[in-house]
């Protein structure tokens, strides 16, 4: 089963990134990047996922993990943080995810009372393992 990961192009995402892949290869399995975006259209999605391929492959070569196998899906969710979450483990569902990758950052307490939690809302929701990494400053 893969290993997933929710993925955005920041610090915190390619440090889940790389801990997502240093899970695939511990549990010997592929790796699943998960990215959410506002909509998907046929021409922009080719551009977006060949600019994110290639940042993918940058990140698990700075890794020493080439050889990792891993798939690319990209999600479309509005604003709404609860449609983000369930965009997230829709596709990692389909993958047949054990364990999602997430990256976490700091927020204060009205942040989370007034906007709502992706991380908190994935947490609570996944049926599975949910492993946060987050930087050390934040």
């Amino acid at each position: 089963m893969p290993v997933a990961v929710a993925h955005l192009p920041s610090t915190t995402g390619h440090l889940a990134l790389r801990e997502a892949a240093q899970q695939a290869v511990q549990r010997d399995t592929s790796l699943t990047v998960i990215q959410v975006v506002d909509a998907v259209d046929s021409d922009v999605d080719a551009a977006h996922r060949a600019g994110l391929s290639d940042e993918i492959r940058n990140v698990l070569a700075e890794a020493g993990l080439t050889d990792l196998k891993w798939d690319l899906k990209l999600a479309a969710a509005p604003d709404r943080t609860e449609n983000t979450v369930d965009a997230i483990l829709s596709l990692a569902d389909q993958a047949g995810a054990d364990l999602l990758v997430i990256g976490g950052r700091r927020r204060s307490p009205v942040g989370k009372a007034f906007l709502g939690s992706v991380t908190q809302g994935l947490i609570l929701a996944a049926e599975y393992p949910v492993l946060v990494v987050k930087t050390s400053g934040g």
